[in-house]
């Protein structure tokens, strides 16, 4: 369908600055999920930087299978398709949430901090996630949909999601322009993504440490073969495995749930 006149306007202002993300953008009154959308295009061969837009989903998700609340014109509902070198791929999420910060923040002042390994948040409320989800297309091999979801206004979510979600519009006092936001978070990706890909892991890794530092020193607990410990966050590794103080020793997450606690 025809980009909407906001988004296309925005685009076409940014020139390349968002790269590869800029090259062809799919937009979509309504989806089940944008994610699934891209792995369509993905195993189909579409080339990597494809990015598909929805006003709305249907059945948008977040990790763990947790559905992820996406009301009609609510938020900015976003897949790409990547096809990132193999040493990347591990710190592609760590990547793209400095990238989502980096963007709020150009297009709105704002200044988000992170939680691991994938969540944006605003005074302690949740602005917005990233899924991503590997796959393997038969004629371009291994790739990765990167899913962004950023909640722009105040919506009707379910009672459990509105007790710890926030919006721009709700932390701005005023309306958002996507278009402006689209534009600065792609060409942000675009900035880490090239970044990751070519001279390694340090700057990115830097960049999430200096997001995420209010979260260092936070109790937490997470579950191994059925028994739950609990720590301390008080780091990341060079993969993007979460570094938890557990008693005298020091435990590496890489998968599961972490729940954060008070």
């Amino acid at each position: 369908m025809t980009l909407p006149d906001d988004l296309a306007t925005a685009l076409a202002v940014a020139g390349d600055r968002a790269g590869i993300f800029s090259r062809q953008v799919l937009w979509y009154s309504e989806v089940s999920s944008t994610n699934d959308v891209a792995a369509t295009l993905a195993d189909r061969g579409e080339p990597e930087g494809t990015v598909v837009i929805a006003d709305a989903q249907s059945a948008g998700r977040g990790r763990h299978g947790r559905t992820w609340a996406s009301p009609l014109g609510a938020g900015l509902y976003v897949s790409i398709v990547m096809r990132p070198a193999p040493h990347a791929v591990s710190l592609l999420t760590i990547a793209a949430g400095v990238a989502l910060a980096d963007g709020i923040q150009a297009a709105t002042g704002l200044h988000p901090h992170l939680k691991w390994p994938n969540d944006v948040y605003i005074g302690g409320r949740k602005l917005a996630g990233i899924l991503a989800e590997a796959g393997t297309s038969k004629d371009r091999g291994p790739h990765v949909v990167l899913g962004c979801g950023v909640n722009l206004m105040p919506a009707a979510y379910p009672p459990d999601v509105a007790a710890r979600a926030t919006s721009i519009e709700s932390e701005l006092g005023r309306p958002i322009d996507r278009g402006l936001l689209l534009v600065e978070c792609l060409a942000a990706l675009h900035l880490r993504y090239r970044e990751l890909q070519s001279s390694g892991s340090a700057a990115v890794i830097a960049q999430w440490r200096d997001r995420a530092v209010s979260t260092f020193g936070r109790r937490v607990e997470w579950d191994v073969a059925g028994v739950t410990r609990h720590g301390v966050a008080e780091d990341i590794d060079e993969t993007g495995a979460l570094l938890v103080r557990d008693g005298a020793a020091r435990a590496r997450v890489i998968s599961g749930e972490v729940r954060w606690l008070p």
